[in-house]
């Protein structure tokens, strides 16, 4: 009886340094410093303003307490800590969420603006260079190199590719 030898890492190799994979974890490493810098201007920039037009008050330090901690007068000493909900950690975090979301939504957007606008253009050149008959030549003739005959484009069609070629720069700008 023959023993089955395991392909386990094997397939684990091949799918590790996959570039799918490999670009999914440039991905998530630049996600997760993206987000501590989110979280940095929401926590120092944002919040404190926030806190000074609500009264001077620091968002993230606001809380219910349920019971108060019980601290021994002599030492000082907790000896009970507190029951309390932090929910001014909890608003800061959902808006450290939403800047973000609106952050990578912004991003996509234009970069499928971008991708939309390139594919019109691949379009049109491909329309374009459809229009135009292709010569066919049998294999045993030999071919003369016709002389060049400059076409005139008519004004629709040059203004149909300046048209798309300004709205590609223009998008490329925002």
């Amino acid at each position: 009886m023959k023993i089955k030898k395991s392909t386990f890492f094997k397939d684990f190799k091949a799918f590790a340094t996959k570039g799918n994979v490999l670009d999914l974890a440039v991905a998530v490493i630049i996600g997760a410093a993206f987000g501590k810098i989110i979280t940095s201007l929401v926590a120092d920039m944002l919040m404190p303003i926030v806190g000074l037009i609500g009264g001077g008050v620091s968002i993230a330090d606001l809380k219910w307490v349920i019971t108060p901690a019980e601290i021994d007068a002599v030492t000082g000493a907790v000896i009970k800590a507190e029951a309390a909900l932090r929910y001014g950690n909890f608003i800061q975090t959902i808006i450290d969420f939403l800047i973000i979301a609106l952050s990578i939504f912004t991003l996509l957007r234009v970069l499928m603006k971008a991708k939309e606008a390139a594919e019109k253009a691949a379009n049109l050149l491909k329309h374009k260079n459809e229009e135009q008959p292709e010569e066919i030549t049998k294999p045993e003739e030999v071919v003369v190199a016709p002389q060049p005959v400059v076409e005139e484009k008519t004004p629709v069609e040059t203004d149909k590719v300046t048209d798309l070629l300004t709205e590609i720069r223009d998008l490329l700008k925002k």
